[in-house]
């Protein structure tokens, strides 16, 4: 829902940083692998109660995302990128609230389980509805940087990383937070699942109606 006020004011700051990585020789995926396994080191840090450098571990591994796609759209953009990253970011979502239910797995066990499962929702059908519209040639205006088309949500990447900021910062709280994050993902879902539904029913309609079109009784004489 924030995302598209938020990129462009980290774009220039991406896009600097990527034009420093690109003379380096450094690539998008090299950037991508290296901020996943940055983002996996805050897993152990939550286990052991280090919430802060949890936090570091975090916003760096964001960070990553996002120059990832800058040095992308610098050099080259590829399918196998975009696929790499998009894998390795629902991982990553979904690793960060199995860290909380390892640090308490007794008041945080019921909550990260509620969570991995909205986060299934909002993952499942961000990517079906991404294959589907590939494949009928739907548009993606809205981003049109990103390498699979990005269906907007109420849960996007910046409120996302709002709430492991959050979670983080107020590790007691997890269970209300975790709660409250989970129901906008599950609304996030729904909404997804409902328009991706006629957005594809009205696709396959026009795609119906200009092959009727194209077609003349004469062509079969």
């Amino acid at each position: 829902m924030l995302d598209r006020y938020v990129i462009p004011i980290i774009k220039k700051p991406l896009e600097q940083g990527a034009r420093c990585c690109i003379q380096r020789g450094i690539s998008a995926n090299q950037v991508t692998i290296a901020s996943f396994a940055i983002g996996l080191l805050a897993i152990p840090a939550l286990w052991q109660h280090y919430y802060l450098l949890a936090l570091v571990f975090i916003v760096f591994n964001r960070i990553g995302d996002g120059l990832d796609g800058a040095i992308a759209r610098q050099t080259q953009t590829t399918d196998a990128g975009g696929f790499l990253d998009i894998c390795l970011d629902f991982l990553f979502y979904a690793l960060i609230p199995l860290g909380f239910l390892l640090a308490e797995p007794e008041q945080n066990g019921l909550y990260a389980a509620l969570l991995i499962v909205s986060f299934v929702g909002t993952g499942s059908s961000f990517l079906a509805f991404a294959s589907v519209a590939a494949k009928h040639k739907i548009d993606n205006p809205i981003y049109q940087h990103k390498s699979l088309y990005y269906m907007a949500g109420i849960t996007e990447g910046t409120e996302t990383i709002g709430f492991f900021i959050a979670f983080c910062l107020w590790p007691n709280a997890f269970p209300t937070l975790a709660t409250v994050f989970a129901i906008l993902c599950f609304m996030t879902t729904a909404n997804r699942i409902w328009a991706g539904y006629h957005t594809i029913s009205k696709s396959e309609f026009n795609d119906v109606k200009q092959t009727l079109n194209k077609w003349s009784p004469d062509e079969d004489l």
